[in-house]
């Protein structure tokens, strides 16, 4: 396996633990903490190292309107918008706010997951 092939499936890898466990410790909590927003973070910076490694490896002409460019991309922007979204709430420091914010949370979750397991088909066929 090449290296850097490695170190994007790695990157990816790290983005969908960090991702999730931020993700669902909040839903479980039903309450947004400090260190679940620190995991989306984490997990957006695994994610954007990965989809550059993984731009890196790519053939051909960049194209946007792939279906596999287009819903990472879209996943990435959600993912940004998520993270934000929590350091606001969480700044803002309304109980109220940090109780209703799972419900985005498991959405741009699963949205992400597109992507993620598209990318393993498209390397595995």
């Amino acid at each position: 396996m090449d290296g850097l092939l490695f170190a994007s499936a790695t990157l990816i890898t790290l983005a969908l633990v960090f991702y999730s466990i931020g993700v669902w410790a909040e839903k479980i909590a039903h309450y947004l903490k400090i260190w679940h927003a620190i995991f989306f973070w984490v997990g957006l910076t695994f994610d954007i190292s990965g989809t550059y490694a993984m731009h890196l490896l790519a053939k051909g002409p960049f194209n946007i309107f792939e279906p596999h460019t287009l819903t990472g991309q879209i996943a990435l922007w959600l993912m940004f918008g998520h993270a934000a979204w929590a350091t606001y709430v969480i700044k803002k420091g309304n109980d109220d706010s940090r109780k209703k914010f799972n419900r985005y949370s498991l959405i741009v979750w699963m949205f992400w997951l597109i992507p993620y397991f598209g990318g393993m088909y498209l390397a595995m066929s």
